[in-house]
C-alpha cells in the first residue's frame, strides 16, 4: 500500500488533531503539533476564511515610532537580506514583538500573492490571528523556524514557505521577528540560516547602541572572531555586573538569559574588573586572553565610551586602591595593608579581626562608598577561610524575582529558561568561604525568611529539589541602613537581624577620617604606580575640608580623573586637574569661612581695619557636618535640590526633611 503523499499526510493529521484532539506520531514534530494545538485553541478552522487583524493607521504610527530603533538598525540588513533572495519570488518582514508587521521588502512579482494573505504592514501574523506560521510560530516558541507549505495551519497559507527567527534584545526580551516568505516551489534549504544570522546581526547593532554607557567586552575563541557576526557581546555595569548580553556572549560564558542581571563578571571568568581595564587603557585594540573558571579560553576586546570613564572608574578606583593580592604577607594581615592611620576605622578592624575564624557573623555598617566590601575581602583574606571562595552578593542589585534561584540555585528543569544542568546558587558557592551580603537591607521580606532558615539549619534547598544540601561558610553582611530601626518598624526580620549581628562594626565616613592626607599618597601610588604623584597644598587643604558625600568610592574617582589630566612632566595635582563639575564646589568657601567671614546679625562687630576674626571653631557633630555638606552641595548646583541630593547620594524628598529639619 503506498503511502500518502506529504501534502495529504499533513491534511489527514490536522483532520485528526480537529477530531481527537490529538496529532497521529510521526507525521508532524513536536514544535509543529504544538502550534497546530494552540492554533485549534484560538477558535481557528483550517478551511476558513480568516478576516486579517490590520492595525489602524493611527495605532501602526505608534508602533512604528515605539519600535524607532529596532526598524533603524533592522532596515539595512533587510536591504542585504533582499538582495540575496531577490530572484526566488519572496518578501522580507519585519514584525514587532506581537507579530505586527512593521516593514516589508518584496519581489514585485509576488507582492500580489502576499497581499491577498494580508503579508503588508500593519497586518497581524500572531498565531492566534493567522494560525501556524512562522513569524507566529517564532513568536509563541521564541526560537528560530521554517514553516512549509501545508505546514501552515490555515489552508489558504499553503502557497507560502516562511522562515522567521526571533530578534532579543540585550536583556534576552523578544523585540521582533525577522521573516522570509515566498512561493513554496522556490523555497531553499540555506533560507533558515540566513534569517537566523541576520537577526544575530540586528541584535549585535542594537545591543551596541544600548548600551554604550556599559563596558563591553566583545567575546570569540579565537581572536580574529571579534567583531564578526559570530562574537559574542557582554555589557556590564560599573561594578562588574553581568546587564546585557547576546545570545553568543551567554552560549560562551555557560549562562542563560535568567543570569542577566544577577551575575557578576567575575563569577564566570577568572579576571577582575579593575585588572581587565587596567590591561585595555595600555592596550586598547588588543584582544585580551581570559579564561574561565572551567579553564575554557576566550579572547575578549574591551570597548567603552570615553564620555561615561568617569563613572566607570568609581568602583575600578577603589577596588584598585584596595587591592587584596592572595594571603597577607609575613608578619602583617590584608586588613594591616589596608590601614592608613584612622582610630576609628582601625578599631573595627581590630575587632573584626578578633573575630576571624570564629562561628561569630560579621555586620558592617557605614554609608555607600566607605569600602565595606573591600574591608570585607581583606578580612577574609586575613583568616583561616582565605583559600577557599569569597562570594560577594549585591541583595539590592539582584532582580526580586531572579533572588531565589540566584542565591538558592536550582535542579534542572525547575523553571522556563532554567539551565539544563541546574545551578549551584550562590550560597552553596560560598561553602568553605566566605559568604558576603551587601546591602542586606534591600533584601525583600520573603528571601528574608528563607535566608534565616538556610543560616539556623545551615543547609540550602535549591528551587525544584527536595533534598537539602549542607554548606558551611562565614556570614559577613554589609548595609548602609539603620536595621535596628528597620526591624522595630517591621521593615526587616528582628530574628534575621539578630541571627547576622553577632559584631557589628561601622566604618567612618570620608569626612569623618583623620587619614586624609596618608590615604591620598596610597591611592595615588596605586593610580600612577610607575610616576610618583602628588597634591599642591592649597588643594589638599581644600581635599580635607570638603565632606565628600559619595564617600571613598566618589574620592578615588576624582583623583583618577585627575591623574589622567596630567601633562607629561607633571607631577602634581592642582586646580586645573579637577573635574568641573567638582570645582565650584571645592573653591566655595567652607562652613567654619563663612561664620568667620560673616558677622553675627545678633551682635554685628565694630569696624576695625586691622582687627583680626576671631576663629571660630568648625563643626564637629554630624548633624553640623550634615548641614554643611548640604549647604556646599546647594550652593555648588546654584540651588538646584535635584542635582545637589545626587551629589550628595541622597534622595531629594530625605534632602527636603533636612532642610525642614535645620530650619526648626
Amino acid at each position: 500500500m503506498r503511502s500518502p503523499s506529504p501534502l495529504l499526510a499533513l491534511r489527514q493529521a490536522r483532520q485528526q488533531l480537529l477530531e481527537t484532539g490529538q496529532c497521529p506520531e510521526g507525521v508532524v514534530d513536536a514544535r509543529l503539533a504544538r502550534s497546530w494545538h494552540r492554533s485549534v485553541a484560538a477558535g481557528l478552522a483550517p478551511t476558513a476564511r480568516v478576516a486579517p487583524e490590520h492595525a489602524s493607521s493611527h495605532h501602526l504610527r505608534h508602533v512604528l515610532a515605539s519600535n524607532h530603533a529596532l526598524l533603524a538598525h533592522s532596515r539595512p540588513v533587510m536591504e542585504y537580506m533582499f538582495d540575496q533572495v531577490r530572484q526566488s519570488q519572496s518578501v522580507v518582514v519585519l514584525a514587532d514583538s506581537a507579530g505586527m508587521l512593521m516593514h516589508t521588502l518584496g519581489d514585485p512579482f509576488f507582492v500580489d500573492k502576499a497581499e491577498r494573505v494580508a503579508l503588508t504592514s500593519g497586518a497581524s501574523w500572531a498565531e492566534a490571528h493567522r494560525g501556524t506560521n512562522a513569524i507566529g510560530t517564532a513568536l509563541a516558541e521564541r526560537s528560530a523556524v521554517e514553516i512549509h507549505g501545508s505546514e501552515h495551519f490555515l489552508e489558504r497559507n499553503g502557497f507560502l514557505t516562511c522562515a522567521a527567527s526571533p530578534i532579543l534584545s540585550a536583556t534576552g526580551e523578544l523585540t521582533g521577528i525577522l521573516d522570509i516568505s515566498g512561493d513554496h516551489r522556490n523555497g531553499h534549504a540555506h533560507t533558515l540560516g540566513l534569517v537566523s544570522t541576520a537577526a544575530r546581526m540586528i541584535e549585535n547593532r542594537l545591543m551596541v547602541a544600548t548600551c554604550k554607557r556599559n563596558i563591553r567586552l566583545h567575546l570569540h575563541v579565537q581572536p580574529e572572531g571579534i567583531g564578526s557576526v559570530a562574537e559574542g557581546i557582554i555589557a556590564l555595569s560599573d561594578d562588574g555586573w553581568i546587564v546585557g548580553a547576546n545570545r553568543v556572549g551567554l552560549a560562551l560564558l555557560r549562562l542563560n538569559a535568567g543570569d542577566i542581571g544577577a551575575t557578576t563578571m567575575e563569577r564566570v571568568l577568572d579576571v577582575r574588573l579593575d585588572d581587565l581595564l587596567s590591561r585595555h587603557k595600555r592596550r586598547p585594540q588588543l584582544p585580551q586572553q581570559l579564561r574561565l573558571h572551567n579553564g575554557a579560553v576566550l579572547f575578549a576586546q574591551v570597548q567603552v565610551d570615553a564620555s561615561v570613564l568617569p563613572v566607570i572608574n568609581q568602583t575600578a578606583a577603589l577596588r584598585a586602591a584596595y587591592a587584596v593580592e592572595g594571603s597577607p604577607a609575613a608578619g602583617a594581615d590584608a586588613l594591616a595593608a589596608l590601614d592608613t592611620g584612622d582610630a576609628r576605622w582601625r578599631s573595627a578592624a581590630d575587632k573584626a579581626r578578633r573575630v576571624v575564624g570564629k562561628p561569630i557573623p560579621l555586620l558592617i555598617q557605614g554609608e555607600s562608598g566607605v569600602g565595606k566590601e573591600m574591608f570585607a575581602r581583606a578580612l577574609h583574606a586575613s583568616g583561616p577561610r582565605r583559600d577557599g571562595p569569597f562570594v560577594a552578593i549585591n541583595c539590592g542589585a539582584i532582580p526580586e524575582n531572579l533572588i531565589e534561584s540566584e542565591l538558592f540555585g536550582y535542579v534542572a528543569g525547575a523553571f522556563t529558561g532554567a539551565r539544563k544542568e541546574g545551578s549551584p546558587g550562590r550560597l552553596r558557592e560560598a561553602h568553605g568561604g566566605t559568604l558576603f551580603l551587601d546591602e542586606i537591607g534591600d533584601m525583600p521580606l520573603p528571601m528574608q525568611t528563607r535566608l534565616l532558615r538556610v543560616l539556623q539549619e545551615r543547609t540550602v534547598t535549591p528551587v525544584g529539589a527536595g533534598k537539602s544540601v549542607a554548606v558551611d561558610f562565614a556570614l559577613i553582611s554589609a548595609t548602609h541602613c539603620k536595621l535596628a530601626e528597620a526591624s522595630e518598624k517591621g521593615a526587616f526580620r528582628q530574628d534575621l537581624y539578630y541571627r547576622i549581628n553577632g559584631l557589628t562594626v561601622t566604618l567612618p565616613a570620608l569626612r569623618e577620617r583623620s587619614d586624609l592626607v596618608p590615604l591620598t599618597e596610597r591611592l595615588l601610588a596605586d593610580l600612577s604606580p610607575d610616576v610618583p604623584v602628588q597634591v599642591a597644598p592649597d588643594l589638599m587643604q581644600r581635599l580635607t575640608s570638603y565632606p565628600w558625600p559619595g564617600n571613598l568610592r566618589q574620592y578615588a574617582s576624582v583623583l583618577r580623573i585627575a591623574c589622567a589630566m596630567l601633562q607629561d612632566g607633571e607631577d602634581t595635582l592642582g586646580w586645573t586637574h579637577m573635574p568641573d563639575d567638582l570645582l565650584d564646589a571645592l573653591q566655595a568657601p567652607s562652613l567654619a569661612e563663612r561664620m568667620v567671614d560673616t558677622p553675627s546679625a545678633q551682635t554685628p562687630a565694630p569696624y576695625a581695619p586691622d582687627a583680626q576674626p576671631a576663629a571660630v571653631q568648625a563643626p564637629q557633630s554630624l548633624q553640623a557636618l550634615s548641614q554643611a555638606a548640604i549647604q556646599q552641595a546647594l550652593e555648588a548646583t546654584r540651588g538646584n535640590v535635584s542635582l545637589a541630593a545626587r551629589q550628595l547620594g541622597i534622595s531629594r524628598q530625605t534632602l527636603y526633611r533636612k532642610l525642614s529639619a535645620a530650619s526648626v
